[in-house]
């Protein structure tokens, strides 16, 4: 059964990893910091409940994501406004009426084995990068379904949108980010 470490060492131990996680998800360095104190903090106060099924990491990153996700809530309470229209306006350049590619060489380009990938720094500074293009509330949705694999329902819950706005969302994300990292990562180049 695992133990936990003294909290004292919390931060030298995990607190990298941590924020790595929160940035990735949150897009901005001072919001991710707060999110990991936050995160340390509850653990503090848990720490007490800690039935050692789980590593210490594993554990704190469980409380991680809570925070992050009431990040998100409380982010989008706040938010309730239209975005999206740049991205909007690029998606629709691409597809006819019946939404199939207007040009068919704008198509997604082959890629490389993404398991191969996920472990390079390089691209993970491209994700990262493309993903501070997205509107908040875009990137969020992103994040939440195919980061944080969290069921569309609870996403919407969460950031208080239908079905089919989330759907839309993803779908304006994923074409974002497809072209973006394929100028960004792939090297092929950006269309005009």
């Amino acid at each position: 059964m695992a133990q936990l470490s003294d909290p004292q060492d919390w931060v030298e131990q995990h607190g990298d990893y941590l924020f790595r996680i929160a940035l990735l998800r949150v897009r901005n360095d001072v919001v991710a910091e707060d999110v990991v104190q936050e995160t340390l903090l509850a653990a503090l106060q848990a720490r007490g409940r800690f039935e050692g099924q789980s590593s210490e990491r594993t554990w704190l990153v469980g409380i991680l994501k809570h925070k992050i996700i009431d990040h998100f809530r409380k982010a989008s309470r706040e938010q309730a406004r239209p975005e999206g229209d740049d991205i909007e306006r690029e998606v629709n350049e691409l597809f006819d009426e019946k939404g199939y590619w207007k040009d068919k060489s704008a198509g997604p380009k082959e890629w490389v084995d993404p398991s191969h990938a996920v472990d390079r720094q390089q691209f993970w500074e491209a994700m990262k990068h493309c993903l501070a293009e997205l509107p908040p509330r875009m990137a969020r949705a992103f994040s939440l379904r195919e980061i944080d694999d969290m069921p569309s329902e609870e996403i919407c819950t969460i950031l208080n949108i239908t079905r089919s706005n989330l759907w839309v969302m993803l779908h304006r994300a994923r074409t974002h980010l497809r072209k973006c990292l394929e100028v960004r990562y792939m090297g092929v180049p950006a269309r005009t």
